[in-house]
């Protein structure tokens, strides 16, 4: 009888094969385990915003979502380690004390004189729509006496939801400052640390800056921005006791001379919380960068991502990426506030020192973007690489050679890739840990974080519509663009300024009349598995002999190659052919050397003959941002003349079979017409 009940499940998996659903459903188990944990994440984080709602709001837990989360945590676990930076430790309380004296600071600033019925109108954070609280009291007690305002070199004092810019490197500084001003209603702006001149006084402009707080050892470097930034008539601060020139003041002496104790909190709360707190800046690849706006509620959001990445509160999160950045501010900080756990903050990277400092602290989870993990595997062992206790890796861009080399040679650990945007309402988690994918399109998946991929021209990132002007699905296996619908739940803000930047972001009538969803611009393959696979940025991807190129593609097989370490694709116009021909930078592994025979007989065999690389760059390291992303505009805008370029260049010799050097004599030949790619 037994045998008889056993049958149909026996049967299911056959079944279920001929009707193509097994791919899909193998999964399922894990699908449902990471839907259950982000469900009751969200119903955490909803708490969350009604228990603040409800407090007292001259309390610190009645305040925007990061005041109240640090107040609580400082009340929870008071001693337990917050912050490590170098040689120092920084407890929950101690951090909580210390932006409390930044925003008292910052209120200062702001016309508030510490006392009753201070001569300052308080406000919400920042709100769009500021709500006018009067009467601001010092809830805390030893405020000690009114101090002059400090209003700058000419500054007026900073209205309520002013913005301040920080331009401040990964450092406790940083935080303090960051937390103070959040706690003080004000909108903080991360200003990328390698901004000077014209790119930065764009920026201070864009986000209507009333503020700048810069480290002390950018004080050189922007001498020559000096007069333009006090003409702005912006207060200028800097992190540090140094020798100022005139007009800046030590802010973080102003700090110390307040008292630690909590803010009212009915200073930060947001009168909606999809009132923009923040603004970070977009990468400015293609162009100067973009001010994004931040939400409270993605402030709130972001506190779960640790959540559900499956850490918690007694781990141990190193992170090496800079704080203007999102991966490194919302998702690394704030994740790491949300779970009540402790953040190794370095303020630059050392591939070097890595492992030393993660035997040195107990790392067990390490937060990467970029080609961070590549850099370790490229390291020569290390003692220190043996007996870690690393066992969960998070970040995103991390390729499928270098994911295998890395848990291959450190494992047994978990990676966990995701995929987000900074101004983006839309991100993916591979859960699974499949190789290779940044996420999954399971139904379930999809029910709570809801996104589509669509048809599009790859080039220009152009929907395809169909005959009623809606936009259509791709296939299994097909590239395509993914979107989100925009609703409350997941909002767009755009961007600060006018609206034409944040034109193309918000495609219409992509299922049904009238609905709005989000652009990311980025290409993606959904398998017959139900794995999402980043393909390329729609910018990224180009068009040769009438064929569409995917940059990642060419790279992934270029990397299969023992002998090439790190590999940049991109494409490059060349004088009397249509569209743009595939040029790759490459850098050798040591201590191997160039095989352009080996090389051409790999792309040859590996990639249809449009798509192998019409160009080679030898290079000893590829230019990335600050953010480890490569760049791939400046090097199409440099080309392939060997006149201007110091950098070994090489040419496919379409009828010879091979690699050639390009040398000034075959560049003119081509030019000429008369060397055929």
């Amino acid at each position: 009888m037994a045998a008889l009940l056993l049958l149909p499940l026996l049967l299911l998996p056959l079944l279920l094969l001929k009707l193509r659903l097994w791919p899909q459903l193998r999964w399922l188990a894990a699908d449902l385990a990471f839907t259950v944990r982000a469900l009751r994440c969200k119903r955490a984080l909803r708490a969350r915003a009604l228990a603040a709602a409800a407090a007292d709001p001259e309390g610190p837990e009645g305040g925007c979502s990061l005041a109240w989360r640090l107040a609580q945590m400082a009340r929870q676990r008071p001693a337990h380690t917050f912050l490590i930076h170098g040689a120092q430790r920084f407890s929950y309380a101690e951090a909580e004390r210390q932006s409390n004296r930044a925003a008292r600071a910052f209120l200062r600033a702001r016309g508030w004189d510490g006392g009753p019925g201070g001569g300052d109108s308080g406000a919400g954070a920042a709100g769009e729509g500021e709500r006018a609280v009067h009467g601001v009291r010092d809830a805390a007690a030893g405020s000690g006496a009114a101090r002059p305002v400090r209003e700058g070199d000419g500054a007026t004092p900073l209205a309520p939801g002013a913005t301040v810019a920080l331009l401040l490197p990964a450092c406790p500084e940083f935080l303090w400052l960051w937390f103070g001003l959040a706690k003080a209603g004000l909108r903080a702006a991360f200003v990328p640390t390698a901004l000077r001149r014209g790119p930065l006084l764009h920026c201070l402009r864009s986000c209507g800056a009333r503020a700048l707080v810069l480290a002390p050892e950018f004080l050189e470097s922007l001498e020559p921005d000096l007069p333009a930034l006090r003409a702005m008539g912006l207060h200028l601060w800097a992190a540090g006791s140094e020798t100022h020139p005139a007009g800046i003041t030590d802010f973080l002496a102003e700090a110390s001379a307040e008292a630690d104790g909590p803010v009212p909190g009915y200073l930060s709360a947001p009168q909606n919380i999809m009132d923009t707190c923040l603004y970070i800046f977009t990468s400015g690849t293609t162009g100067l960068p973009k001010a994004a706006r931040i939400s409270h509620l993605k402030v709130l959001q972001c506190q779960g991502f640790y959540q559900l990445c499956g850490a918690h509160q007694e781990d141990v999160i190193y992170l090496a990426l800079p704080l203007y950045h999102m991966s490194g501010s919302l998702l690394g900080i704030v994740g790491c506030l949300g779970i009540g756990a402790t953040v190794v903050l370095k303020s630059k990277f050392s591939a070097g020192q890595f492992w030393e400092d993660c035997q040195q602290h107990g790392v067990t989870v390490f937060q990467y973007i970029g080609e961070l993990c590549r850099y370790l595997v490229n390291q020569p062992p290390n003692k220190a690489e043996q007996g870690h206790k690393v066992r969960l890796v998070v970040g995103s861009g991390l390729r499928p050679d270098a994911w295998e080399r890395f848990v291959r040679r450190f494992g047994p650990l978990q990676v966990l890739e995701t995929y987000g945007l900074t101004e983006g309402n839309v991100a993916t988690f591979n859960y699974t840990g499949q190789r290779g994918a940044v996420g999954r399109a399971s139904w379930l998946y999809k029910h709570v974080f809801p996104f589509s991929l669509i048809r599009c021209d790859v080039t220009t990132g152009e929907p395809i519509r169909n005959t009623q002007g809606l936009c259509v699905a791709t296939s299994p296996g097909e590239p395509g663009l993914l979107v989100a619908p925009v609703n409350q739940q997941s909002p767009f803000l755009g961007y600060a300024g006018g609206p034409e930047l944040a034109r193309g972001k918000l495609l219409k009538d992509v299922f049904q009349p009238g609905d709005v969803f989000f652009n990311t611009g980025d290409l993606l393959v959904c398998d017959d598995q139900g794995f999402l696979r980043f393909h390329d940025r729609t910018g990224d991807t180009f068009r040769w002999k009438g064929e569409n190129v995917a940059t990642t593609e060419v790279a992934e097989a270029l990397e299969a190659l023992d002998f090439l370490q790190e590999v940049n694709v991109y494409g490059v116009t060349v004088p009397g052919h249509e569209g743009r021909a595939g040029m790759a930078a490459l850098v050798l592994r040591p201590p191997h050397s160039l095989d352009l025979v080996q090389l051409y007989v790999h792309v040859s065999e590996n990639l249809p003959p449009y798509a192998r690389p019409r160009f080679l760059r030898l290079q000893e390291s590829l230019a990335t941002t600050e953010t480890f992303k490569q760049q791939k505009v400046r090097m199409a805008k440099e080309g392939f003349d060997p006149s201007t370029l110091s950098d070994p260049l090489y040419i496919l010799d379409q009828a010879g079979g091979a690699y050639l050097p390009l040398t000034p004599a075959r560049y003119s030949a081509l030019l000429a017409g008369g060397l055929r790619i």
